[in-house]
């Protein structure tokens, strides 16, 4: 009971601080380790312990899936380039760079020193992402930091894998690689498998529940499944994600589609909040068993970490994109990157649910696992502290010129999709096709001014107001007991899908995540 009520004070100081993150544009994670770290440390916070094998399907699981839905293949083959480097290239450089500072400082086994590389080695890009999306920046940096949010977590969970695979196994290294090497391309069969299975039973239960809950049980089902075959069950929901994605747009209802997108922004970002709690109690009581001499080299031993994972990803940044732009100079290319956006994307190195969740994966016997633990949670404290609070100063800073490419191509597509909607009614002359037709002229010229139309339209603003007068009534008839509370929940269901239709999609999106 402990748990629970802690867990419902920090959901609570969490909603408290999303209040600020959107005023102030500051990345939610960096205010919930802010959060984790004040609870844990109350005297009160219970003692908690979760199974290694837990933690990782428990919030790893979701995190891939959601970032793999939204990742299309085609933006890998589009900026494969820089998605090998960032995801690929950054993540090794950064293992190999931690490994050796823990062995060279501390003495760490190398399997030992490789797992703590790996665990602090992928970027949490989704939360810079989500922030720069607001921001007036070149929109081939967002792509590139969404790719490399999923990518550099599947190359970093993989090498984890494998350290801990050697480091817990009496087999030699080279008995170990080959089950690895078997287990990649198993696993995207796998979630590729699954994802085409979940896609034909969901044609059966859309407009249910069961629906909802088959999206977590597919998920959650795929990396338990690849963990007992021995595959690689991180790119196997990876690759469980990108085939829904594709399948499943096409075939899923309206309402079935808004209600799953909810309900997985709700999961992630609980989840988030109990990473975050999690990991703050084990720092709390990893540094209670330590004496002050040990606390202290530790804590010194963990700012090293920090500081060369901030280094070598600012290193290898700026070297990849000032290189890059160089050999396009040399055949006549004008250059992609600037180094405004070298800087900006090398500062975008905030660590946060990947690397919490791989830590507690450690099994208990793991050597060294209380410095491993309190070294990933000062690198996700200190990333999401330092780059999370001056993201923003910095991109005022550096002062981009203006990417209207969004809008460009969002304006074309939108008016493209009214012309589509009049030519369905050629053969149409009756009086409804006229009034709609009159609608999507007023509409067609209001795109092309470069606005939403139901911002600026007459008509929608009518039926907003109308609305307003209709809860107003609905509210009336309830409280004098006219109507009872079922025919009101209904009736207040419908005028939630007309106020939607009714309002532009800034009006109702959801900013936390």
């Amino acid at each position: 009971m402990a748990f629970f009520e802690t867990l419902l004070i920090l959901l609570f100081v969490a909603i408290l601080l999303l209040q600020v993150t959107r005023r102030f544009a500051v990345p939610y994670p960096t205010m919930l380790a802010v959060a984790g770290v004040v609870i844990a440390l109350l005297p009160w916070a219970p003692h908690i312990v979760i199974q290694p094998e837990l933690a990782l399907a428990l919030f790893i699981a979701p995190a891939l899936l959601d970032s793999a839905f939204d990742l299309p293949p085609r933006e890998l083959r589009r900026h494969w380039r820089p998605l090998v480097a960032l995801a690929g290239i950054a993540v090794v450089l950064t293992t190999a760079a931690v490994a050796w500072t823990a062995v060279a400082l501390q003495g760490l086994p190398v399997a030992a020193a490789v797992a703590l590389g790996a665990i602090v080695a992928p970027p949490d890009a989704a939360a810079a992402a989500a922030m720069l999306a607001r921001a007036d920046i070149p929109r081939r940096m967002i792509s590139v930091l969404k790719g490399e949010s999923l990518l550099n977590d599947g190359v970093a969970l993989l090498i984890f894998a494998a350290a801990v695979t050697i480091a817990t196994s009496d087999k030699p290294a080279i008995h170990v690689l080959p089950e690895l090497a078997f287990a990649v391309p198993g696993g995207i069969l796998l979630g590729i498998a699954i994802g085409a299975t979940l896609a034909w039973m969901m044609r059966w239960m859309y407009g249910t529940v069961s629906a909802t809950l088959l999206g977590f049980v597919a998920t959650f089902g795929a990396w338990i499944l690849a963990e007992h075959l021995h595959l690689s069950a991180i790119l196997c929901v990876v690759a469980l994600g990108m085939t829904i994605a594709h399948f499943l747009p096409a075939l899923t209802p309206p309402r079935d589609r808004v209600s799953t997108y909810a309900v997985w922004e709700a999961v992630v970002f609980l989840l988030n909040v109990l990473a975050f709690f999690l990991m703050g109690l084990q720092a709390s009581e990893i540094i209670s068993r330590l004496n002050p001499s040990e606390l202290s080299e530790a804590c010194g031993f963990a700012a090293i970490v920090f500081a060369v994972v901030v280094a070598v990803r600012f290193a290898w940044v700026i070297l990849y994109m000032r290189t890059s732009a160089f050999v396009k100079s040399r055949r006549g290319k004008k250059g992609v990157y600037s180094n405004a956006q070298a800087v900006l994307v090398s500062w975008c190195g905030m660590r946060g649910l990947v690397t919490l969740a791989t830590a507690l994966s450690l099994p208990g016997t793991f050597p060294e696992r209380d410095l491993i633990v309190l070294s990933a949670f000062a690198v996700v404290l200190g990333t999401l502290v330092v780059q999370g609070l001056t993201l923003r100063p910095l991109i005022r800073l550096l002062s981009f010129p203006p990417d209207s490419s969004f809008a460009k191509e969002l304006l074309a597509a939108r008016v493209q999709l009214i012309d589509a909607a009049v030519t369905s009614m050629a053969d149409r002359n009756d009086a409804a096709a006229t009034r709609l037709r009159e609608l999507y002229d007023e509409e067609r010229k209001i795109a092309e001014a470069g606005k939403h139309p139901r911002d600026v339209s007459e008509y929608d603003a009518l039926r907003r107001q109308n609305i307003a007068a209709k809860r107003a009534k609905l509210a009336e008839l309830r409280h004098s007991g006219a109507i009872d509370d079922d025919v009101f929940h209904a009736l207040e269901l419908e005028l939630d899908w007309a106020e939607l239709a009714a309002s532009s999609p800034d009006h109702v999106e959801l900013v936390e995540s």
